[in-house]
């Protein structure tokens, strides 16, 4: 189900709709990465003078300083930032795949609040900032494995993007029946599986997203056959 759910979803965050959600959430996405960038830059500049740098380095270590850490905190907090945008425009992009491919689910769906979709977001990102950080230490001491640090990270961020994504498409049909968690967790393990592989990454959210779209009515329909 996971696997057919993600090829329907793929063509669809390319039309229209789905395409101005992609690209408003990716903007919002970089323009937080690089508000950071900015940010970090202007308060190393600021720890620099006080120590007497700033004279010594032209500039260049706290810009060089501040490069390090944005790309390494785009690389860890990614995924936990895309899909909190995502919750702001969520609505938009699930109401665009059931037009297509679910009209009368549609017709039916009860929309999502920006006031809800904003709580979505926070919570995604508080879920997912203090379940790493609980997981930290167990990344580090699995590093030895080779895989270990990979399997958990999966594990993790799949249990999460799992509850995420079915938070973002149960509210709009309270009359459907849950996704039950086994399917859930395998939703977000194809979720993290995208956000780890360049450029598929950048599409991850919507995808994710859509692909969501099809899990909750492809099981109704399932069960209704």
């Amino acid at each position: 189900m996971i696997l057919s759910a993600a090829l329907r979803a793929f063509p669809q965050i390319f039309r229209p709709a789905a395409r101005a959600v992609l690209i408003k959430s990716l903007a919002l996405t970089l323009l937080i990465f690089a508000g950071l960038g900015v940010g970090l830059w202007f308060g190393l500049r600021a720890v620099f003078d006080w120590m007497g740098w700033t004279g010594t380095t032209g500039g260049l270590a706290e810009a060089a300083a501040a490069t390090i850490l944005t790309i390494g905190a785009a690389w860890l907090l990614f995924r936990a930032v895309a899909i909190a945008v995502l919750g702001l425009f969520g609505d938009a992009i699930v109401e665009a795949v059931e037009r297509e491919s679910y009209p009368d689910a549609a017709m039916r769906a009860k929309p999502v609040s920006l006031v809800r979709g904003l709580r979505l977001a926070l919570r995604s990102v508080l879920r997912t900032i203090g379940w790493n950080l609980v997981a930290l230490p167990f990344y580090i001491a699995l590093l030895v494995t080779g895989v270990g640090t990979l399997v958990l990270l999966l594990a993790v961020n799949g249990y999460l993007l799992g509850r995420d994504l079915s938070e973002m498409v149960q509210p709009r049909h309270p009359d459907l029946p849950a996704i039950p968690s086994s399917t859930r967790m395998a939703m977000g393990l194809a979720s993290a599986l995208m956000f780890l592989i360049p450029v598929a990454n950048l599409l991850a959210p919507i995808w994710s997203a859509a692909m969501a779209v099809h899990v909750l009515h492809g099981r109704k329909g399932k069960s209704d056959g």
